[in-house]
């Protein structure tokens, strides 16, 4: 039967190629014009444990992992054992004989057993057992029915800067388990896929690739980190792309250098980013706060994950919103804006240096493992959609300079190290216009105002943009949600439309300035309401009750380390509208 979604996943210890193989496995189907999905589970130990990456395909859009596993790639019993309960009816579990016994009886649900000697095959081909996740690939491409070719393809591309070799043996591998299962099993899957309409090829980036693209598009000219999961390939990717879009990549010895490092060169005018995630935030709220009071222009990218103190390392959360917009003493502006997915982690970055710069203060981009780390097939990302504003920058010498002077805004004229005349001093403790220090009562009140006064023209910058009301006007509830809850309410909206459930939802991307008129209108009318969050307390419902009186009842809160799947958000909303 034809199916919309289909999900495909594969386990096995660490080391054995699960990441590489589920990337692979994605990018085949990308390039026949398919939306994929793909999201990876793993441990934080140094070496070993269970690995898994699933891949939600479908001829539409897709925004998140499913629930159910129709196709499931076991490379050791343990992979069997742990994820046999989220086999769909008529599921296949393509498992390696040489290493295991299974039985359909096992599973039930008319699940269809596919032993393939793995191990053994990737011997005899390629000479490596650890060749047995390319097995593991071919035979799953012809279980589907897909194109070996585009399998090939992008094992092909994956492989590229190994050497001939060991291309070749990767490729055998593959085509060696295809052929395998197209000998013994002949059509035993009982899914099909649907055709994507218009199969157009598409990106298949991780959120932290679109961070890094998004900086580098935006001219970022320096960044500075520490690794922290789940940032820590931010400061690959523009350590990778350093020497050729002519930038400084540092890495540090914590978290505090990393803010002044990144503070420092915002200081002398460059566009400066610095990624981490919770823990390595606490150590650079000090530095927030300067950036702060000395109103210098710096991105903090911050991905959560589970916590408090180590916490979870290697899975997702929503539970640092309420951190992030109260984090470093005292009072200035705090722009923080959550996008929802890829393209919004993409656009949003550009989006967060022009901020950043026009209103000469620190902006947060706040995103979860779920997003920096998943894969998902995007159109082609367009570098020039947002133009570049660097705000008010003082180009030559001015009379009677002020650095920081009181402005109807909040902005002052920005000028740089070195231009000749424009002296001032960048202070921490309260200050004058100059940058003199101060403890004066009215210049006090006066410099707060104006720093504080941004944050009413940032929230216009932003407008509409900062809440999305997406679905019909008239609906039978409306769910709200934040950062990456975005793809898996989507998803869910569709599924409960097919049911005769008529769903919207609004989407709250700036989480500072809020946009509570927006918010209010959206969730005037009387409808049932639901909110959706990654964390224990529903942070963002809080945030909504502070800002505009509304208190929403009724709450999906998941917070076992792992994202929210549309198949929960649905199954609530049916709860909710029984009421």
């Amino acid at each position: 039967m034809a199916a919309t979604k289909l999900q495909w996943k594969i386990g096995g210890e660490a080391g054995f190629g699960i990441m590489t193989a589920g990337l692979v496995f994605s990018k085949s189907f990308t390039r026949a014009g398919y939306h994929a999905f793909g999201y990876t589970e793993y441990p934080s130990l140094i070496r070993g444990g269970h690995n898994t990456y699933q891949a939600a395909i479908s001829a539409g859009s897709i925004g998140a992992p499913i629930k159910a596993v129709h196709v499931l790639v076991a490379l050791n019993r343990e992979a069997i054992d742990l994820h046999k309960a989220e086999l769909s009816q008529g599921a296949a579990v393509i498992y390696d004989s040489e290493k295991m016994q299974a039985e359909q009886d096992e599973f039930g649900r008319e699940t269809i057993p596919v032993p393939v000697p793995f191990s053994k095959i990737a011997k005899e081909v390629a000479g490596l057992e650890l060749m047995s996740n390319n097995v593991a690939l071919g035979a799953s491409i012809a279980v589907l029915g897909h194109d070996i070719e585009l399998l090939l393809g992008a094992i092909n591309d994956q492989f590229k800067g190994k050497g001939g070799e060991i291309i070749t043996k990767n490729l055998s591998a593959a085509k060696a388990g295809y052929d395998y299962v197209k000998k013994n099993f002949p059509e035993p899957f009982k899914h099909s896929l649907e055709k994507p309409n218009k199969p157009e090829t598409k990106l298949l980036i991780t959120g932290n690739e679109a961070i890094g693209a998004g900086a580098i598009a935006a001219g970022c000219k320096f960044y500075s980190g520490y690794p922290m999961t789940p940032t820590s390939n931010i400061l690959h990717f523009m350590a990778a792309n350093e020497r050729k879009y002519g930038m400084v990549v540092k890495q540090a010895e914590d978290e505090i250098s990393v803010i002044n490092m990144a503070i420092g060169a915002g200081f002398a005018g460059a566009r400066a980013m610095v990624a981490t995630s919770g823990g390595g935030f606490c150590l650079m709220t000090e530095g927030y706060g300067l950036a702060g009071m000395t109103e210098t222009p710096v991105v903090i990218v911050m991905g959560q994950r589970g916590g408090p103190s180590t916490g979870l390392p290697t899975w997702t959360e929503q539970a640092d919103l309420k951190f992030v917009l109260n984090a470093a003493h005292g009072e200035f502006p705090r722009i923080v804006v959550a996008p929802g997915d890829m393209e919004e982690l993409f656009y949003w970055t550009m989006k967060a240096f022009n901020l950043a710069e026009k209103y000469q203060t620190p902006v947060i981009v706040i995103t979860d493992k779920h997003l920096c780390e998943s894969h998902a097939s995007v159109d082609r990302l367009d570098a020039k959609a947002v133009k570049i504003e660097r705000g008010e920058m003082v180009e030559e010498q001015a009379a009677n300079y002020k650095r920081y002077a009181i402005t109807e805004t909040g902005v002052s004229p920005r000028a740089l190290p070195g231009q000749p005349g424009n002296i001032f001093v960048a202070n921490s403790d309260e200050h004058d216009e100059t940058g003199l220090s101060t403890e004066d009562a009215h210049m006090r009140k006066a410099m707060m105002d104006k720093r504080m006064r941004k944050l009413q023209y940032a929230a216009k910058d932003i407008g509409a943009e900062g809440a999305k009301v997406y679905g019909p006007k008239r609906a039978d509830i409306t769910l709200i949600g934040w950062g990456s809850t975005k793809g898996a309410i989507l998803d869910s909206i569709e599924a409960l439309a097919e049911q005769g459930i008529k769903a919207n939802f609004l989407h709250i991307i700036a989480a500072s300035p809020f946009p509570t008129e927006a918010v209010s209108k959206a969730l005037r009318a009387r409808k049932p309401k639901l909110m959706i969050e990654n964390n224990y307390s529903g942070q963002m419902a809080a945030v909504i009750r502070e800002k505009t009186g509304i208190e929403i009842r009724h709450k999906l809160l998941k917070y076992d380390g792992r994202p929210i799947y549309p198949e929960e958000i649905a199954e609530e909303v049916k709860k909710v509208l029984k009421e």
